[in-house]
C-alpha cells in the first residue's frame, strides 16, 4: 500500500465506520496518546523499565500503526499529502544534512 492508498483508505474507513473525523485538536491529542504507548513499549523492551503482567502481550507493530493511522487522519483533515510532504521533506534533509552527520565525531 502507498502512502496515498493509505490516506484513501483511512478516509474511506472514517466516512463509513467511524462516521466522521474527530476534530483536529482531538485527533492530536489522541496522536500524542499513542505515541506515548509506543514510547512505552520502547521503554520497557529496549530500555531499562521491566514489562508490567499487563504489558507483556502489546504488539509494537500494532501500536505503531496506531500512530500512523491517526497522523494520517490529521493529513487528511489538514490537506496534507503525505507522499509529497516525505519527498519535500527528504530534500530538506538530504540538502541540509549532506555532510553533516559524516561529520559528526560522536557517530563514528
Amino acid at each position: 500500500m502507498t502512502i496515498k492508498e493509505a490516506q484513501e483508505t483511512v478516509d474511506n474507513w472514517i466516512k463509513t465506520t467511524g462516521i466522521r473525523y474527530f476534530n483536529e485538536l482531538t485527533n492530536t491529542a489522541i496522536l500524542m496518546e499513542e505515541v506515548g504507548e509506543v514510547a512505552r513499549i520502547m521503554a520497557r523492551r529496549y530500555g531499562e523499565q521491566s514489562f508490567k503482567k499487563s504489558d507483556e502481550a502489546v504488539d509494537l507493530g500494532d501500536e505503531m500503526a496506531d500512530v500512523f493511522f491517526v497522523l494520517v487522519c490529521l493529513a487528511n483533515q489538514t490537506g496534507i499529502d503525505l507522499t509529497e510532504a516525505l519527498q519535500k521533506n527528504l530534500e530538506k534533509k538530504n540538502i541540509r544534512d549532506a555532510e553533516r552527520h559524516r561529520n559528526n565525531e560522536k557517530l563514528k
